[in-house]
């Protein structure tokens, strides 16, 4: 069996750190033998939650769109910035779009979660804030997270880890991840 991950980052920023990050997790997950989808977060637009416009007009189709891709996939990569020591507006605004379609796609599936900023945490404290809706969706949020402190100064011009330790740290993580995402989608 082939473990298929959707994977995006939750910035809209095209130059974004988050972005970087997830490019190398990516390469380390197909590296390893998955099968990575993956898609920009401009693609799932949707408005802002509102139940009467739910009522009025249903799911939309970016919320619709997103659904798919993670009904499709057996887990989620996620790297996202960190926003006033919590998540962006945005991703919090897709995932209480996605929780309203039935059957629910979050649920059973695994999730890898990363950050980084500028800063010294790595935008930790966002990927914490971003555990609650998802484990209460019913995904499997893999223990550990990747947070990469200073992810301005991380990134050669080709997108890759200036720190080959760090790069091993990654690598690491995401094949743990990978032994316990395939042994969930097994069941």
């Amino acid at each position: 069996m082939t473990l298929r991950l959707l994977a995006f980052a939750a910035s809209l920023r095209q130059a974004s750190w988050s972005r970087r990050l997830l490019g190398v997790t990516v390469e380390v997950a197909r590296a390893n033998g998955a099968e990575v989808d993956v898609a920009e977060f401009h693609e799932f637009d949707m408005p802002l939650y509102d139940a009467d416009l739910q009522a009025a007009e249903g799911i939309p189709p970016g919320a619709q769109l997103l659904s798919a891709r993670i009904g499709a996939a057996d887990g989620i990569l996620l790297a996202s910035p960190e926003y006033n020591f919590s998540m962006p507006g945005t991703l919090k605004n897709a995932i209480d779009w996605v929780s309203r379609v039935k059957p629910m796609p979050i649920r059973g599936k695994s999730a890898m979660l990363l950050s980084t900023s500028p800063g010294l945490v790595g935008g930790n404290r966002g990927l914490w804030a971003l555990r609650i809706p998802l484990e209460s969706l019913g995904a499997h949020v893999y223990p550990d997270m990747f947070s990469l402190a200073q992810g301005d100064k991380a990134f050669d011009a080709a997108g890759q880890f200036t720190d080959p330790v760090v790069r091993e740290r990654l690598t690491k993580m995401v094949q743990e991840y990978l032994k316990v995402a395939e042994a969930l989608a097994a069941t």
